[in-house]
């Protein structure tokens, strides 16, 4: 019996339990409801359960916009940067080495990294000096291990720069 047969007999014999109302995917609309951020680091919580307008999200799949009232997803989130609209106007931006984003029911994100920091916190002189330092280890000053190591740090790199621009 092949797994599709087994899912449309479960939903035969347990209706009202499997069958759950279907959300239907599509742009979000701006709407006047606000979005409960929460934004963790293993060290420090950035937003806990604040209210803000929106959330741009460097997600693996593509950049993406999250509003209120968004559909549920999970997203893995690729170095980048996160940028949040506040209710007040202020636009804060964050740059994470990646991590996870999970949009929940009721206009709440989380969001948790392993490591993020103010845009303003970084200097475009010391990034491009450590990508500098990381291009010669992966040009083969190292072990294998220095290597692999040098190239995720060069591309976290590449990524900050990219945003300091």
């Amino acid at each position: 019996m092949n797994s599709l047969r087994i899912a449309r007999a479960a939903l035969r014999v347990r209706p009202i339990a499997v069958r759950a109302p279907l959300q239907r995917r599509g742009y979000a609309e701006a709407v006047a409801d606000k979005i409960k951020l929460s934004l963790s680091l293993p060290h420090q919580a950035i937003y806990k359960s604040q209210d803000v307008v929106q959330v741009n999200i460097p997600a693996v799949s593509g950049e993406m916009g999250v509003l209120a009232n968004h559909v549920p997803s999970i997203e893995q989130l690729k170095p980048g940067l996160v940028e949040v609209i506040e209710e007040s106007g202020n636009n804060k931006q964050y740059f994470l080495s990646g991590g996870f984003a999970v949009v929940q029911p009721g206009s709440k994100l989380s969001i948790n990294a392993v490591e993020g920091y103010a845009l303003e916190d970084f200097s475009a002189e010391a990034v491009r000096a450590q990508i500098a330092e990381a291009q010669k280890i992966v040009s083969g000053g190292g072990s294998q291990q220095d290597i692999a190591e040098a190239q995720v740090e060069l591309e976290v790199l590449e990524s900050l720069q990219a945003v300091l621009k």
